[in-house]
């Protein structure tokens, strides 16, 4: 793999850390890892952290990891069990 390539986003209000190894070589996958700010969850994670390998060329075509990353979680916020997260995030509750 190549030098890893690391960058931060803001989702939603939502840290996000952005590592990426582009494939090297012997390898057709390349390699995205998120970290997200400690105490919050994102679509595509439960834990605050995902590991994800991916056939080389996907993130190019993309426009990139930062680019690739925000489609993933886009589609994964349209699941329902994320809305219900979101809706209950922003109510307040006396319990």
């Amino acid at each position: 793999m190549s030098a890893p390539i690391t960058s931060q986003i803001v989702w939603r209000d939502i840290s996000i850390e952005i590592t990426f190894h582009k494939c090297g070589w012997k390898s057709d996958f390349d390699h995205i890892e998120l970290r997200v700010e400690e105490g919050r969850i994102i679509p595509v994670t439960e834990t605050g952290y995902r590991s994800h390998f991916l056939p080389a060329g996907i993130v190019d075509e993309y426009g990139g990891h930062e680019a690739l990353v925000r489609a993933w979680l886009d589609h994964g916020a349209e699941n329902s069990d994320w809305n219900r997260h979101e809706a209950a995030s922003r109510q307040m509750t006396l319990f």
